[in-house]
């Protein structure tokens, strides 16, 4: 979830500075999609993931030295209820021959 604050000022002669401070939260969930085939790209994910919602980013985690998939992989989507029903409705269905797991996924420095 991020939030971001806005800052409004009002003056008047008859009251003292006030300020206005409002809130809008915008609710966004990153998901872990774990025993993926090793041929799945980004775009697939992206595809995947899009029928319930809004997809931001999709990444495949790949290995440094030969650049191959890890077999594990995050999506961004923008609507956290979204997110929610494609969790619900993925997790442990078959894609591209192998049983997809889908997790929240934890914050990188936990």
């Amino acid at each position: 979830m991020r939030s971001f604050v806005i800052g409004l000022k009002t003056f008047s002669r008859h009251q003292p500075e006030t300020f206005l401070i409002i809130y809008f939260f915008i609710f966004m969930m990153n998901l872990y999609l774990g025993n993926l085939n090793y041929k799945v790209k980004e775009g697939d994910l992206e595809e995947l993931l899009s029928a319930y919602g809004a997809v931001t980013s999709a990444k495949i985690v790949k290995d440094r030295e030969t650049g191959r998939s890890k077999g594990f992989g995050f999506v961004e989507m923008e609507n956290e209820e979204e997110a929610v029903k494609a969790m619900t409705a993925l997790n442990g269905t078959e894609y591209q021959g192998r049983m997809l797991v889908i997790k929240e996924a934890l914050p990188k420095n936990a």
